[in-house]
């Protein structure tokens, strides 16, 4: 009986397979285009052209003000380690002419936390059952974690003319240690910030 059912219910879906297709193919041409199509250019239809880093020749400090400082660094201290930088790059201070390139600098402390394993020497020597004669022993590893405060730095460049931020990059920093050797750190910081431009 349920192979009488089985096999009409077969016949059946056979039978509802071999109806018409409803769907035709069909070909219609493309609607013409509009008539300001031939006179307009969209620009959003191509990539943006390379940025040449090569023409930034000079610079100047946002709205002309030296960056603010901080408790950790005074705003000269922080002036001279990015315009130390900023030279190292070929970049010039801007001189009776507009900046090619206005600068802006931030400053903050941030806290993090930072993980140390410490792992111990492990015993090799007599040992007792069930390790046989001699044994192998060792502790797991100690994960400990501290609290830091770091000095985050963070440079932005914009185009003096367009004002378009074109590059932007950050690095950090200990913020601990005597006031030269913040100092030192500031500079060192800026330096790896800026390790990346002109951008290749």
């Amino acid at each position: 009986m349920h192979c009488r059912l089985a096999a009409l219910l077969s016949c059946l879906l056979l039978a509802a397979c071999q109806g018409p297709n409803p769907y035709v193919a069909s070909s219609l041409p493309l609607p013409p285009a509009p008539a300001a199509a031939a006179q307009t250019l969209d620009i959003s239809a191509y990539p943006a052209a390379p940025r040449d880093y090569g023409r930034y020749r000079s610079w100047s400090w946002v709205n002309n003000q030296l960056p603010s400082g901080t408790t950790w660094a005074a705003p000269e201290q922080i002036a001279e380690a990015v315009s130390t930088a900023l030279d190292q790059r070929g970049l010039r201070p801007a001189r009776n002419a507009p900046a090619d390139l206005r600068v802006a600098v931030e400053l903050r402390q941030e806290r993090r936390l930072q993980q140390v394993q410490d792992n111990y020497d492990p015993y090799y020597g007599p040992g007792y059952r069930p390790y046989g004669p001699y044994g192998y022993y060792g502790g797991p590893p100690t994960v400990r974690t501290y609290e830091i405060q770091v000095m985050v730095v963070r440079l932005h460049l914009f185009d003096g003319v367009t004002g378009q931020e074109v590059w932007a990059a950050a690095a950090d920093t200990a913020a601990q240690g005597s006031q030269s050797q913040q100092v030192d750190a500031l500079r060192a910081a800026v330096g790896r910030a800026l390790a990346t431009y002109p951008p290749s």
